[in-house]
């Protein structure tokens, strides 16, 4: 008797290579933490690089503005000013939940 033919297997799809997101390292996410936590987190970045972005969307924009004025003209002692801010909408969401979130980038450097 003949032996019976295995099916072939299917060969293994090699795995996209998976994206990574790099984060820039003078850039700061703002969220839900504390004020404090994201001020000195920039005071640090600032006394590195001398300069730090803090983005944010939605909701916590103003925390975002709360940020950059507290480093600017609290904890800053003078030595900081907000370089650039840009206002932009994205787009989050797929299919019928698509819907529009307002986003800030705030440029805080040294003078």
């Amino acid at each position: 008797m003949a032996e019976e033919a295995k099916p072939a297997q299917p060969e293994e799809q090699p795995k996209e290579a998976e994206v990574k997101k790099t984060a820039t390292p003078n850039h700061i996410y703002i969220g839900k933490k504390p004020l404090m936590t994201y001020a000195m987190s920039a005071l640090i970045q600032l006394a590195q690089s001398g300069e730090v972005v803090l983005k944010a969307r939605g909701m916590v924009i103003s925390r975002a503005v709360d940020v950059s004025q507290i480093i600017v003209k609290r904890l800053g002692q003078g030595a900081y000013e907000i370089k650039d801010v840009k206002i932009d909408t994205e787009q989050v969401g797929s299919g019928d939940t698509v819907r529009n979130v307002s986003t800030i980038e705030i440029v805080v450097g040294k003078k």
